[in-house]
């Protein structure tokens, strides 16, 4: 499926955004802030700031407003790349069709890289140009740090490194994936929600919303490691086979991850139209474009 029109938008004002906070660091000539604009300026589909810039659009927030936040769940998300494909890790050398930080740098300065990524985050999201009160800003960072430490991505991330090889049943891989790849697509949502100042019946149904997409992403990974090629989706297709890793293909089979999505998808649609009198158009499209993808 092609990316919606307007997502061209979002990602130039993202894109020009994350490049100006890197390039306004000190110490441009370093290895280290070369990795971290190699990394982050490379590409990728940007799903995550994207869902917050739009979650906070479906609820009367500027862009411009959300910014700040949307760039943070990026740099999350840049850092946990870096350190995801290291040999440490998943011991990858492709990501969005380039070489893997440590193999177009070093081990050591993908490590820091990384490192400083997710600094940046927090400093963004706290930062005095940042919009929002400063009420808002703790919000802010309480959500992104629950989102991606032990009690959310890293722990996934964890799980997911000691079940290589093991027999997992569907809730627990179900568990996995929630951590690992959903709490950030969750925060995501959520970073959004809070900029627009979302009521509690609101911030429930978005919830919802992307507990369901959150995991929608990761079966349709998993569908696409099986059916891909590496040249279409950027990275080592099989990969997850090789590592004899659990994924809902190996559980439910190429069909039944499939029902599962389609099922995941409806739960999506359903969720966000329980957002009475908000206009959800950007939002529904995104879930369509994540059950859709081809890489």
């Amino acid at each position: 499926m092609e990316q919606p029109i307007f997502f061209s938008h979002y990602r130039d004002l993202i894109d020009r955004a994350l490049s100006q906070f890197i390039e306004d660091l000190s110490g441009k000539d370093t290895e280290l802030h070369k990795a971290m604009h190699y990394s982050v300026v490379l590409g990728g589909k940007r799903v995550r700031p994207l869902l917050t810039i739009t979650t906070a659009k479906a609820l009367n927030c500027s862009e411009e407003s959300a910014l700040h936040a949307a760039c943070a769940i990026e740099l999350i998300h840049a850092y946990s790349l870096i350190h995801d494909d290291l040999p440490a890790m998943d011991d990858d050398a492709l990501r969005r069709g380039q070489p893997t930080c440590h193999i177009a740098f070093n081990e050591a300065t993908a490590i820091l890289a990384g490192d400083a990524l997710q600094a940046l985050a927090f400093e963004l999201v706290s930062s005095n140009a940042s919009p929002q009160d400063n009420a808002t800003k703790l919000k802010l960072i309480q959500t992104l740090a629950k989102a991606s430490g032990a009690e959310g991505m890293v722990l996934g991330q964890a799980i997911d490194l000691d079940s290589v090889g093991k027999a997992l049943s569907l809730k627990q891989l179900e568990v996995m994936h929630h951590h690992k790849t959903g709490k950030l697509i969750s925060a995501a949502v959520e970073l959004g929600a809070l900029c627009a100042e979302a009521s509690e019946k609101e911030l429930a149904a978005l919830a919802d919303f992307s507990r369901a997409l959150g995991l929608a992403f990761q079966v349709q990974d998993d569908i696409l490691d099986v059916t891909g090629n590496t040249e279409t989706i950027g990275k080592t297709s099989g990969a997850d086979e090789a590592l004899n890793k659990p994924t809902y293909v190996s559980l439910l089979g190429l069909e039944g991850a499939r029902e599962k999505l389609e099922g995941l998808h409806k739960d999506c649609l359903s969720s966000l139209n329980r957002l009475n009198d908000r206009d959800i158009d950007e939002l529904r499209e995104i879930a369509d474009y994540v059950i859709r993808r081809i890489h």
